[in-house]
């Protein structure tokens, strides 16, 4: 019976197949792990079912080395895991990947349509009890049918994302490294360069993996060539755009609103987006339904076990 370690609590039963062969140990705190606690647990465990918010670099690694197999990461996304130095260690890495591309693909939707029709304001003018009837020109936000939705990173939970905007009557631009043909049949998509979709676009959602290439992608330069209806949603990396430019963008009205999901210092938020009633702010929520965090955790779960059982994992990352 091999040891497993999970940095924080996961939906309930989603590690009951791990936990019937191996022993699991979960943090019991309520909180991440501190630095030096990770260090110091990675040492006894040899698996480790890791969260975005754990930075698996090259000194925890190498204080997992000889003893962890896998870090199997409870996320899609691998930002926060050295790829290489767990490779050159001998020590798997694997994620979640498409069980989180629905819920993620509502998410971006329901940010779409909070900032484009005010409805964060709206609610919290209700609630304190400022509304007095009907008014002609109170809220007023932006229509989806007729408009152009752009997608930045046509990967699975971008081309979910398109595909409702098709119920809206929307036009679709896409930016993606490499042209996705059946995407464009089944959605009308058309490839542009960044800059193009960045002009041309009503609505601009992200959906890009952090990598070198794409941190800081939609600098100052690329935002503004937003027009100034524009609204712009992100739910993949918060450091893929200039989040202090952005803020001065909706401060200054040279943009119509903005939603975000995740942020370059999480869980930091850039004071200068607080307070702006043009911009939602969510605590990366992207996956979080119940039925997603549970599937995710049993991905999680299955990658451990294959590799505990001498196979490769289900899900591998590779540099």
């Amino acid at each position: 019976m091999a040891k497993v370690y999970v940095t924080r609590q996961l939906p309930p039963g989603g590690l009951a197949k791990l936990e019937k062969e191996h022993q699991v140990d979960v943090n019991p705190r309520q909180r991440p792990l501190t630095r030096e606690e990770l260090l110091e647990t990675v040492r006894h465990y040899d698996a480790v079912i890791c969260l975005l918010s754990d930075t698996i670099d090259a000194r925890v690694i190498e204080a997992a080395r000889g003893r962890v197999q896998i870090f199997a990461n409870y996320a899609v996304g691998y930002d926060n895991i050295d790829v290489a130095a767990a490779q050159a260690a001998g020590i798997y890495v694997s994620n979640t990947p498409g069980v989180l591309t629905e819920a993620t693909a509502d998410l971006a939707w329901a940010l779409m349509l909070a900032a484009a029709r005010h409805i964060v304001a709206a609610h919290n003018f209700t609630v304190a009890g400022k509304f007095k009837g009907w008014h002609p020109t109170e809220f007023l936000g932006r229509d989806f049918c007729g408009a152009t939705l752009g997608i930045v990173g046509a990967g699975r939970i971008g081309q979910a994302t398109a595909r409702r905007a098709l119920g809206f009557g929307m036009n679709i631009l896409y930016y993606n490294r490499s042209p996705k043909p059946q995407f464009e049949a089944e959605c009308g998509a058309k490839r542009v360069e960044l800059e193009e979709l960045l002009r041309q676009s009503d609505f601009v959602s992200l959906h890009l993996p952090l990598t070198p290439q794409t941190r800081g992608l939609l600098n100052k330069e690329r935002l503004k060539l937003l027009k100034p209806s524009a609204i712009i949603v992100n739910t993949a990396r918060g450091a893929v755009l200039d989040e202090a430019y952005l803020a001065h963008m909706l401060k200054t009205g040279r943009i119509a609103g903005a939603g975000l999901d995740v942020y370059a210092e999480e869980p930091k938020i850039h004071p200068d987006l607080i307070g702006l009633d043009n911009v939602v702010l969510l605590p990366h929520i992207g996956s979080a339904s119940w039925q997603t965090r549970l599937k995710m955790a049993e991905m999680a779960a299955d990658n451990v076990l294959a590799v505990l059982a001498g196979k490769e994992p289900l899900n591998p990352v590779r540099p």
